[in-house]
């Protein structure tokens, strides 16, 4: 994928740590997003990577650290100003998470209900979920009830209901995992063409290598807490370090 020009951070992370109990899984972690950027993070399992999307958005408070969102430190937010900087960052989870109860209409509407502001009226409300799921190719499934959806239609409603409060930032949490190879670079292309609709900046947790070839800006590496290695797709395909390029066998 093309590299974007130098622009500005967005996200930064430094010096994050996070333990439980004598289990350290963030040892100083430093990251830097930029504007219109995608990176991929890599790492085994239990290396922290979701620990440190759960750090970003404050639903995990990191033990050290600084995290720096919008040239506001999230960490010093409290109540409103918090909740205000975290609808600037989308979260799509791993299974869309959506309420099994709702329909994909209610799934939508929520967000925007349940957010502090001026009220919206229905034929607003009605006009937000429709351009939400005309970006992700599913209109006709508005009122569908999750049980009628497929797992990669489930992850692309999931990612409406995250695009429609026009995030600047988005945080994907194996975003392919379960998906056959035509619907996982489906949804590999989407993630494109939102960062080109939306112009938001991307951290996705990936180790799908079709996915990575499609979405990556740049990739990191994740080890024992700390970021390893971190370059464009090519680089880390014959970094030297062999625990890097394993990723790529």
């Amino acid at each position: 994928m093309d590299q974007p020009s130098i622009n500005n951070i967005v996200l930064e992370v430094s010096g994050l740590k996070k333990s439980f109990g004598d289990f350290h899984i963030l040892s100083g972690a430093n990251l830097e997003l930029r504007e219109k950027e995608n990176i991929v993070i890599l790492g085994h399992s239990g290396t922290g990577k979701s620990v440190l999307f759960k750090c970003i958005v404050r639903l995990i408070e990191p033990d050290a650290g600084d995290i720096n969102v919008l040239g506001e430190n999230i960490l010093a937010l409290k109540d409103e100003k918090l909740t205000e900087l975290r609808i600037k960052i989308g979260y799509v989870f791993q299974g869309g998470a959506l309420y099994d109860s709702m329909s994909v209409r209610d799934n939508l509407e929520f967000p925007l209900k349940h957010t502090k502001g001026p009220g919206r009226s229905q034929a607003e409300l009605n006009e937000l979920v429709e351009e939400a799921l005309s970006n992700v190719g599913l209109i006709k499934s508005i009122d569908k009830m999750p049980s009628e959806l497929s797992g990669g239609m489930m992850k692309r409603i999931g990612l409406a209901r995250t695009l429609i409060q026009k995030p600047n930032i988005l945080l994907y949490d194996e975003p392919t995992t379960g998906l056959d190879p035509v619907t996982s670079g489906e949804i590999s292309e989407l993630i494109l063409k939102v960062q080109e609709d939306y112009n938001t900046s991307s951290l996705i947790i990936s180790h799908d290598i079709k996915c990575i070839e499609i979405t990556a800006n740049q990739v990191r590496v994740l080890k024992e807490g700390k970021f390893e290695a971190g370059g464009t797709l090519d680089e880390m395909k014959h970094h030297e370090d062999p625990f890097v390029n394993s990723f790529f066998k």
